[in-house]
């Protein structure tokens, strides 16, 4: 590795870094709200506060076309995804401490090394398969079934997590045919349909603050977005991937600091099992020739945030890795 090639790795996990602390803080203010509000009414207001800035981004899509999608049952299929990881999310930001919510949500990528087998075709060896299965054995250490009252909170996370990996891997399945507007358009449409027609039932009159917090919710997520595309711009997915699981320390922090939570050993040591097997995954899929998609590589924006843009509409196709495409082989991975 070259001198110049160590320097723009580093700033892209720095770029990766202040992206996800940037997530972090964006989920506090959900957990702030979540404590007054429904998650449909806070989902509904950061869409509508999103909106401009979305339409914005979407104002440089210069690629020709309509917003009918050429893969209607899967970009449906997505949207419904995506709006249930949006709920799920924020339901559970707002019910369970911070580091929770991130250890369950870190098992999306495990899922999506199990989806992408039937989905993408992809071949998973025993050696990551082995990894899958620790790391979801990590996910029954945080929850304890049967010595802890499992709440509303652990389903809503769990639920988040999987879905948001049927709607990673649905991108990996069409984003090279579909256009990035409908990508990111429809889901958007659907949740501010869906969140308003709950709204009537759920809603609670808000004060400005609150309000503008809604709004620092999407700003939020646009900002840890740029930060985001700038990382896979400068650095290699592989040095990017892993930063995800700095979440844990400003969940750690700011629960503490701020909601008087404090970390259990079983979420410790649940978190610790499920990031090592993530990060397992990830480095596999980084040596190349063990994997035919790169599923969970290829994966870069966070999901769980409806007003969150694609990264990969921002990249080249040699920064998102579509020039180069790895073998098709009968390796173990």
């Amino acid at each position: 590795m070259t001198e110049q090639t160590a320097n723009t790795n580093l700033r892209g996990a720095l770029f990766a870094l202040v992206a996800f602390g940037v997530f972090a803080t964006h989920d506090v203010v959900i957990k702030y709200l979540g404590a007054s509000y429904s998650p449909f009414q806070i989902v509904f207001f950061s869409v509508l506060f999103g909106f401009p800035i979305i339409t914005f981004l979407l104002m440089r899509d210069a690629s020709g076309g309509h917003l009918r999608p050429r893969h209607p049952w899967w970009t449906a299929a997505r949207t419904c995804a995506s709006v249930l990881t949006g709920v799920g999310a924020f339901f559970a930001f707002s019910a369970l401490p911070l580091a929770q919510v991130y250890a369950i949500l870190f098992a999306a990528p495990l899922l999506i090394t199990v989806l992408a087998i039937p989905m993408l075709g992809e071949k998973v060896g025993w050696r990551r398969g082995i990894a899958v299965l620790v790391g979801l054995g990590g996910v029954m250490v945080v929850l304890q079934p049967g010595s802890t009252e499992l709440q509303l909170g652990h389903f809503a996370a769990l639920t988040a997590a999987a879905t948001g990996a049927f709607a990673s891997v649905i991108v990996r399945k069409i984003g090279r045919e579909e256009r990035s507007v409908v990508l990111i358009l429809y889901p958007m449409m659907a949740n501010f349909v869906l969140m308003g027609a709950a709204l009537p039932f759920v809603y609670e009159p808000m004060p400005i603050i609150d309000i503008g917090a809604s709004a620092i919710i999407a700003t939020m997520a646009l900002v840890a977005s740029t930060c985001l595309i700038l990382a896979y711009r400068h650095a290699q997915a592989v040095i990017v991937a892993p930063m995800q699981y700095s979440q844990i320390i400003w969940a750690s922090l700011y629960g503490i600091l701020l909601f008087d939570e404090t970390l259990s050993r079983s979420t410790l040591i649940g978190t610790g099992i499920i990031i090592a097997s993530g990060l397992y995954i990830v480095l596999r899929e980084g040596q190349g020739g063990t994997s035919r998609t790169t599923p969970v590589l290829r994966t870069r924006s966070r999901s769980g945030t409806p007003v969150a843009p694609r990264v990969g509409q921002f990249l080249s196709e040699e920064q998102r890795g579509l020039r180069s495409q790895p073998p098709e082989d009968n390796t173990t991975g």
